[in-house]
């Protein structure tokens, strides 16, 4: 697969070419054009190529080189360099990526790593609305971050069901040990989606209330619709982990319920049979001089006993509710 998935310029919101990235830095000079190129997984000969096209800061380059970075945003001088986190659900699992975006004087690259999904759609949807992409690199800014908090919540209602499925089961019977992984699996998932989400709520802050490079005034309420789709996402997540945490707990407490009845009624059976025990214990000894052995309703009186007290005693726990 290409490095390179995609390097077009564009002018007054329309794509004019598609250009090589030895081109790219040229075509950005160009009076009121601007290119946007799109890296999958670059190798670092294309990233230093890339530099040499758009001067980008050697920081923010050794950073797009290492992944792994936390969800951030740095201003050089007049170009800005952000961190994304990306998510995408498979088999169940969350698998986290990295989109890191320079954004300079009429440029734009984005550089992806790992689990993320193509922004084919993102260039597609940008390019159909040339009054909009006609404000340029900050709307391409916009448009892929919004695109990347959008894709939190398919994830995020893919495991609201799941976990809704987990909570019917669980308020039924204890969970099994499968289902106990899985939970354990789901909540280090979620704290993992919180952590790529969470810091977004500054990136969007920043770039909606202070001025930065290539940042128009105009675009401030486009940012603010990304901060607001942070903060539901954000929102979901804790949601989703509380539900998960009252689901299990829930069902811990139910089986302790349960366990604690079974006590309760071999305890109560235990007391019965105590009795019937006892006397046969007592009469079961081997001493000579024993009175009731001789009596001729001895054994009658005993069994009447035997029965008696257990009875009172099946009455008063049946009563009690322990049998």
């Amino acid at each position: 697969m290409s490095q390179v998935v995609a390097s077009a310029a564009y002018h007054e919101g329309r794509r004019v070419a598609d250009v090589p990235v030895e081109e790219a830095g040229a075509w950005a000079a160009r009076e009121g054009h601007f290119v946007w190129v799109g890296l999958l997984e670059p190798d670092e000969a294309l990233l230093r190529r890339v530099q040499e096209q758009f001067a980008l800061h050697d920081l923010a380059l050794e950073d797009a080189l290492h992944a792994h970075q936390r969800p951030k945003i740095e201003v050089y001088g007049d170009a800005l360099f952000l961190v994304l986190r990306t998510a995408r659900l498979t088999d169940g699992r969350i698998h986290f990526g990295e989109t890191h975006v320079f954004a300079g004087r009429n440029y734009v690259v984005t550089v992806r790593h790992g689990a993320s999904a193509t922004y084919s759609p993102v260039r597609t949807r940008a390019e159909s609305a040339p009054d909009l992409l006609r404000h340029g690199v900050d709307f391409v800014l916009y448009a892929v971050m919004d695109y990347v908090v959008d894709c939190y919540f398919p994830v995020l209602d893919a495991l609201e069901a799941d976990v809704g499925r987990m909570e019917q089961k669980l308020l039924h019977r204890p969970p099994t040990p499968a289902e106990v992984e899985r939970i354990a699996h789901v909540r280090r998932d979620l704290e993992r989606l919180r952590r790529a989400a969470s810091p977004l709520t500054e990136v969007c802050s920043r770039l909606e209330r202070f001025p930065l490079p290539m940042i128009d005034e105009e675009m401030h309420p486009y940012f603010r619709d990304v901060y607001d789709h942070v903060i539901r996402a954000n929102e979901a997540v804790v949601s989703l982990r509380e539900l998960l945490s009252f689901a299990f707990e829930a069902s811990m407490m139910l089986a302790s319920a349960r366990q604690n009845d079974v006590t309760r009624k071999l305890a109560a059976w235990a007391a019965i049979l105590a009795v019937p025990t006892a006397v046969a214990g007592i009469y079961g000894m081997n001493f000579k001089t024993m009175p009731e052995l001789e009596w001729t309703y001895g054994y009658p009186m005993a069994l009447t006993a035997i029965v008696t007290v257990c009875g009172v005693l099946y009455w008063r726990f049946k009563r009690i509710g322990w049998l």
